[in-house]
């Protein structure tokens, strides 16, 4: 959301009209409103890997709908410029750019506007397929066809299992901010957030020690103000793998389903899936945790606030604290259930170290590469009873989590579970 409305606040600066639609709209809903105020371009922002899939998707409808005389930006952090400009210049058959961030989809703004001023088309820009072109393949070019393994072969089905120190589901509230914010992404919060970058000479850090006393500020003040309110639901459940699928049973008597998760599985050696971490049915019970914490919902209505009022860099301000807060809280919650679970004595010696996973087993959120489902929030939100927090999720949240700064996982111990992309 931050991303798009800084697109918006740069562009309106800079003389444009910018109709902000909100966030998980519908194509439907975006073409009506294009046609309504006869728009110069649209704009789309995606987050998470599914983004890919669903502006491909939009793409094709503005074909379909004889629209594509519109040009389209899209930006955000699950595009890359080769596959808007190279992938979807291939699918759209008007012309698409690519937004690095929104000084890039100013200037492309400005570029459009001014051919549209001169009269002088450019039948070229936005239209051609560009990025590298790799030199054939020797041999066959027919495609492979690979008979993927039930189980990665290199993750090990002998490790330890450590009992969790309780079966089901417990909330957690009244965690203080300070110890939170111990846990906070700096590098995450002053340059991705706040968009704050080092001064000429300045080390990296010098510049977070600067930075520092703004976060100090902020954070007490939220304090002050009360809209920042942490909360947590988490739990430990018997598990079981079969293939790709992983069982969450109501029981060590594992006789009856709560739950199941089906996971992709990497095309290609050494065909690794999340799946692998936990054992099978035939060699025994094991154990999974899994979380959602949250900052709660005053922190999103602060931040609309502060947008609606023009506000624009106090609004950047508490939008990015609320998120890495949130970030920050499910790190803490990480540690805390390496403590209650056994292991945590394989942590390294510092916080920084576990941004780089420098812990025994490993966390994994849905909408990222190992597990891209994002309809699993839903059956995560369902086995911890998330509602009971306030928390909703479904398909009319477009799978995330409302409120915006929550966020969810499934918790491994096993050694060898670390961040991996199943292609």
């Amino acid at each position: 959301d931050i991303g798009k409305n800084l697109v918006d606040i740069i562009c309106t600066n800079n003389g444009y009209e910018v109709h902000n639609l909100g966030i998980k709209i519908p194509i439907s809903e975006m073409l009506q409103k294009v046609k309504e105020v006869k728009a110069d371009a649209l704009g789309m922002s995606g987050l998470l890997v599914k983004s890919t899939l669903i502006m491909r998707d939009n793409l094709i409808q503005l074909n379909e709908s004889k629209m594509s005389e519109v040009p389209v930006i899209l930006g955000g952090a699950a595009l890359t410029r080769s596959f808007v400009e190279k992938d979807l210049r291939d699918i759209y058959e008007g012309r698409v750019f690519y937004g690095r961030d929104a000084f890039e989809g100013l200037h492309t703004l400005d570029k459009l506007m001014a051919m549209k001023k001169s009269g002088i088309d450019d039948p070229l820009l936005g239209r051609v397929p560009t990025g590298r072109v790799l030199p054939a393949r020797s041999g066959t070019t027919e495609k492979v066809v690979v008979d993927l393994p039930l189980r990665s072969p290199d993750i090990a089905s002998d490790n330890e299992v450590f009992t969790p120190p309780f079966l089901g589901s417990k909330i957690v509230k009244g965690i203080g901010l300070d110890e939170i914010a111990q846990y906070v992404n700096e590098t995450a919060l002053y340059r991705n957030q706040w968009q704050f970058r080092p001064e000429i000479g300045e080390t990296d850090e010098d510049f977070k020690s600067r930075l520092r006393a703004t976060f100090r500020q902020e954070l007490a003040s939220a304090k002050a103000a009360g809209f920042l309110i942490p909360q947590v639901v988490y739990g430990y459940y018997c598990v079981n793998a079969q293939g790709d699928d992983l069982i969450v049973w109501s029981d060590e008597s594992r006789t009856s389903e709560l739950a199941r998760f089906t996971y992709p599985r990497q095309s290609t050696a050494p065909f690794m899936c999340i799946a692998d971490f936990f054992r099978t049915v035939e060699h025994g019970l094991d154990y999974a945790a899994f979380h959602i914490v949250t900052m709660g919902e005053a922190v999103s209505v602060e931040a609309a606030r502060l947008f609606a009022a023009n506000e624009y860099q106090q609004y950047m301000i508490i939008h990015g604290l609320g998120v890495e807060m949130a970030e920050a809280l499910a790190e803490l919650w990480h540690k805390r259930i390496r403590q209650e679970w056994g292991f945590v004595s394989e942590d390294g010696p510092s916080i920084g170290g576990l941004f780089r996973q420098q812990y025994r087993g490993g966390r994994y959120s849905w909408g990222y590469p190992a597990c891209p489902d994002l309809e699993d929030n839903a059956t995560v939100g369902r086995l911890l009873e998330a509602g009971r927090l306030g928390i909703e999720v479904s398909e009319e949240t477009g799978w995330q989590y409302q409120p915006e700064q929550t966020t969810s996982a499934i918790i491994c111990h096993h050694p060898q579970s670390k961040y991996f992309v199943a292609r």
